[in-house]
């Protein structure tokens, strides 16, 4: 008897599976993964066989932790097709990270992983609040950057109809909102808030946008920017997250139901939560590097891929899976100002508690007589922007450097902006931090 397909918003077996039918699954594909790795990518087998480790080593999932790391370094030495595990006549596309120094990372895909790329992107969007006959507009830059194309199949895929405008044009974006009623949105989320400022600009307010969902990533961001962007869109605003190296967008997304944190697919992903410094494995709960591994990826498969990313794994709610908590920062753009470990995000935060200040920030670090200068630049909403005296702004100022300084424990020098000082992104991740130190020797 043939299986009974999925209607739009039901939930698909695996989604409700017991956690000992997931583990028993991911055992079964983990195990085809390391071994289709091991066969057909030499890198790889090179690091196992330095390590002494096999896939006949595999008999359960922690002894995952026996397998070396894949980092950004193995996929930049081996540019551009030296991980592909399949001939190179296989690969039907290939995207690119958008990494701003070295060689970009190149990551292929056969017609299977796209499809499966396809269908997870689908279930992201159910999980969203997305269904069948909703006009989806996406914002996400098309091109090398997966975001665009790994929306668009993935709306597709659902049933939606796709507006695919990409980045850019803000005012065509607001028209084409306005003339064709989109229910969906996918952007970055500092993207989102320059298209709010647009229709703030032409005096629309929230309660006549169309938008009733936004699908928000490809950068960190918090609680705080949530709040102000649900508040100007009048949308719920759900946090999806995934990565070029892994798959492309679409790794883990929240569910409208409890928006409390990604949720990772993990029939197709299998996470861990590693110490950065020792790469040890941390248990559920625990803060520490995200690392996944890919279980059914045929072109480009990863093994042990270190994200960067600071988060936890949390218990399953909305779906037997579980979730990945805020990313707090990653633990390689940790800033350490006067011997004080600092994440942009944590600023972000205390900027974000005063509901005059815009999610628009920059964080300018300098050296000054061998010591860290940490300016802070924010800029007020538009509707305070030119109703508060300049002694009020410096008030406020002078009130978020208590916050930085109490809750973080880091002088700084702020600066509050009008609104619309700072320069505004045109599709991708908003420039927050720009560091003029001199470089160490």
């Amino acid at each position: 008897m043939t299986a009974k397909k999925p209607l739009p918003g039901d939930l698909e077996a695996i989604e409700s599976a017991s956690r000992d039918e997931i583990s028993a699954l991911q055992l079964q594909r983990l195990q085809w993964s390391v071994r289709h790795t091991y066969d057909n990518v030499v890198h790889f087998k090179a690091k196992c066989d330095a390590q002494g480790v096999h896939p006949d080593d595999l008999k359960t999932l922690t002894d995952l932790a026996k397998f070396p790391f894949t980092t950004k370094l193995d996929l930049r030495d081996n540019y551009p097709f030296g991980l592909f595990a399949v001939p190179r006549n296989q690969v039907v596309r290939v995207h690119a990270s958008s990494g701003t120094t070295g060689k970009p990372i190149v990551v292929g895909y056969t017609q299977q992983d796209i499809d499966t790329w396809a269908q997870l992107m689908a279930r992201s969007m159910r999980a969203a609040g997305a269904r069948a006959g909703d006009i989806c507009q996406i914002s996400y830059g098309y091109g090398l950057f997966t975001g665009g194309l790994g929306a668009h199949y993935g709306a597709e895929k659902l049933g939606c109809m796709v507006v695919p405008i990409s980045g850019g044009q803000t005012e065509k974006q607001v028209q084409l909102i306005q003339d064709f009623k989109p229910d969906i949105l996918m952007a970055t989320p500092s993207y989102s808030l320059v298209i709010a400022e647009e229709f703030e600009k032409l005096g629309i307010p929230p309660e006549e946008i169309s938008l009733k969902i936004g699908m928000f990533g490809a950068e960190p961001w918090g609680e705080g920017m949530r709040g102000e962007i649900e508040q100007k869109l009048g949308l719920d605003a759900i946090d999806i997250y995934g990565l070029t190296e892994v798959i492309g967008p679409g790794v883990a997304c929240e569910c409208i139901e409890a928006k409390d944190g990604p949720v990772i697919w993990e029939d197709h992903f299998y996470p861990e939560i590693i110490n950065p410094e020792t790469g040890e494995v941390l248990p559920d709960g625990e803060s520490g590097e995200l690392v996944f591994t890919s279980l059914s990826k045929q072109a480009m498969p990863v093994i042990r891929y270190r994200t960067r990313d600071l988060t936890r794994l949390l218990a399953p709610t909305a779906r037997s899976f579980r979730r990945i908590d805020r990313i707090t920062g990653r633990s390689d753009d940790m800033l350490i100002i006067r011997g004080v470990n600092v994440f942009p995000t944590q600023i972000e935060e205390q900027i974000l508690r005063d509901k005059r200040l815009s999610g628009n920030y920059q964080i300018i670090l300098s050296r000054d007589a061998h010591l860290d200068q940490v300016e802070v630049r924010c800029e007020l909403q538009r509707e305070v922007s030119f109703a508060l005296t300049q002694p009020q702004i410096d008030a406020l100022g002078k009130e978020l450097q208590h916050h930085i300084k109490t809750n973080i424990g880091i002088s700084t020098h702020i600066t509050v902006l009008k609104f619309d000082s700072i320069p505004r992104t045109l599709a991708g991740k908003a420039r927050r931090l720009i560091d003029e130190r001199p470089k160490q020797l």
